[in-house]
């Protein structure tokens, strides 16, 4: 087994998660088989209860674990899905550690950091890894060096390179190279950061300098210098338009042949997918604006995925991507809204906050005909909506938001008595049956899907008679649980209650992404087109 471990220094958010995707990218493309693992050295078990405004967003695994934004990453630029087993935080560790002591796993021992935390995590990588039945382990340590959180992480990491031996292991330090007033590239912070690593017991094998600007080679050679690393060794990671360029400077970087020659890899001439992938992403000529309606985006990382699958549909229709952020909270101080988009999505989030301005953007998309898309707490406001303003159910709400006479959005029976918040939503991946002849068949092409959800409320059974008599169309199911709606008189009005965003890669978009982006550009042409006819008719006159 070889074993490729990235860590960052100077600053969080760096790109560590990037950084080990485009490795893994061009490993995968090598043909080899990659396991990745992230390690979050935070206390929680996981993800699911953090606040998207500090941490972004939650990605949700296909067997329902909410973990990190970075392994999202890893599953968009690798072309892969994974489970829980792929994170680490210190919660599970901590957990599996008392619970063996209390079940006398240690014969009495004292038990403590080292060794029985330090071994608790390199049997979790070495089980993942065997069970996977990889060739490359590749191992993100969030964080920062330095921090108290990662330090048993570290010498896990430490112990780990000493017993794997040399030959099998590479340790990839992501630094900061800033720039001063002057433009001079600095390596300070860089030299600094190497050191606190040495202090732990670990040499870096590769720098990855981040950077706006490509590293110079005189910078490269201080690096190499002062961190006891090859020249070739320090790697320039600049500013890209676009993220998915990163393998293809680590490429021209030659960090590919350098992890090769380092590991006693047999170098392998890569695919040309993800270069034609990104030559095509260049040459997009066409854009449409697209309004995301949400309650956090001055955190645009709160909805990574949504605006990473509108990229993907946007390469496959053909058309650049124009985000609109709109709060939500902002579109409750207008009696009436007005967009001037192509399309309006409406994503996920929890709570009453902004619902109003949420619902009063879905109003104006269905009235005003331009193409929509709502997904999960989008979708039920969407059911909200349509209940109020065409039912003429006025009162209609969420149980969710506040007590109402028609919760058209309700917890089923066996939710109700749930009372943890963590781990206990609908979550993960489930088969969901397609109504034939319905927008959705004709989305997705077949009858039978698997999607990734993660909610706890659902469209009430008792209201789905009187909001189809109304024009509604619920078009798939799991269960007796609605997973999709659509509108069959608009242009484009589809939502659903499962997060399809999750399952979206550039190589492979997401279907529901694709027909919206599909229908936002028809819609810009055909309003170009009627602009153009208007102002002839103006100059005829």
């Amino acid at each position: 087994m070889k074993y490729i471990v990235i860590t960052g220094g100077v600053m969080s958010g760096l790109g560590k998660g990037i950084t080990a995707a485009s490795i893994g990218r061009l490993l995968v493309d090598m043909g080899y088989k990659v396991v990745p693992i992230k390690i979050d050295p935070y206390v929680n078990i996981d993800a699911g209860t953090m606040n998207p405004l500090q941490h972004g967003e939650v990605f949700v695994l296909k067997d329902g674990t909410e973990v990190d934004l970075d392994l999202g990453h890893y599953e968009r630029f690798m072309g892969i899905e994974l489970t829980g087993e792929h994170n680490i935080t210190t919660g599970k560790i901590y957990r599996n550690v008392i619970q063996k002591e209390r079940a006398g796993a240690y014969l009495g021992q004292t038990v403590q950091i080292i060794p029985h935390v330090t071994d608790e995590i390199k049997n979790w990588i070495r089980e993942v890894a065997r069970k996977k039945n990889a060739e490359i382990c590749l191992i993100e340590v969030g964080g920062t060096v330095g921090d108290i959180e990662s330090m048993p992480f570290l010498e896990a990491i430490r112990q780990l390179r000493s017993e794997e031996g040399e030959e099998n292991f590479i340790l990839v330090h992501v630094t900061l190279i800033p720039l001063d007033t002057g433009g001079e590239q600095k390596t300070k912070p860089t030299q600094h950061s190497v050191m606190k690593l040495r202090e732990l017991g670990l040499q870096p094998d590769v720098i990855i300098g981040r950077c706006k600007e490509k590293l110079k080679d005189s910078t490269k050679k201080k690096i190499s210098l002062f961190c006891d690393v090859p020249v070739e060794a320090v790697i320039s990671n600049e500013d890209v338009e676009d993220i998915y360029e990163v393998p293809l400077i680590f490429k021209r970087e030659g960090l590919d042949k350098y992890i090769a020659k380092k590991l006693k890899l047999e170098f392998r001439e890569e695919r040309e997918d993800w270069k034609k992938l990104v030559d095509k992403i260049k040459n997009l000529k066409d854009e449409v604006s697209i309004a995301i309606v949400g309650k956090y985006v001055e955190v645009k990382d709160a909805y990574l995925s949504i605006k990473e699958a509108l990229k993907h549909a946007g390469i496959a229709v053909g058309c650049k991507i124009k985000c609109i952020w709109v709060e939500s909270d902002e579109l409750e101080k207008f009696k009436d809204v007005e967009f001037d988009v192509d399309g309006i999505l409406v994503p996920g989030g929890f709570g009453k906050r902004g619902a109003e301005g949420k619902i009063r953007a879905i109003k104006y998309a269905r009235e005003k005909n331009v193409p929509f898309l709502g997904i999960c707490f989008g979708f039920q406001l969407s059911v909200i909506e349509f209940a109020r303003n065409v039912v003429g159910l006025e009162d209609a709400n969420s149980t969710e938001i506040e007590k109402t006479l028609h919760p058209v959005i309700d917890l089923l029976p066996e939710q109700k008595n749930i009372k943890e918040l963590g781990g206990t939503m609908r979550l993960g991946e489930v088969e969901i049956e397609i109504k034939l002849g319905t927008l959705a068949e004709k989305i997705y092409k077949t009858n039978k899907i698997y999607e990734r959800h993660r909610h706890r409320y659902e469209v009430n059974p008792a209201y789905i008679k009187i909001l189809e008599e109304h024009g509604l169309v619920f078009s798939s199911f799991s269960g007796n649980r609605v997973e999709t709606l659509e509108l069959p008189n608009h242009k484009f009005f589809f939502a659903t209650q499962f997060h399809p965003e999750f399952k979206s890669n550039p190589l492979s978009p997401s279907p529901p992404f694709v027909a919206f982006v599909s229908a936002a550009l028809q819609f810009r042409q055909e309003s170009l087109a009627k602009a153009q006819k208007r102002s002839s008719e103006k100059l005829l006159q």
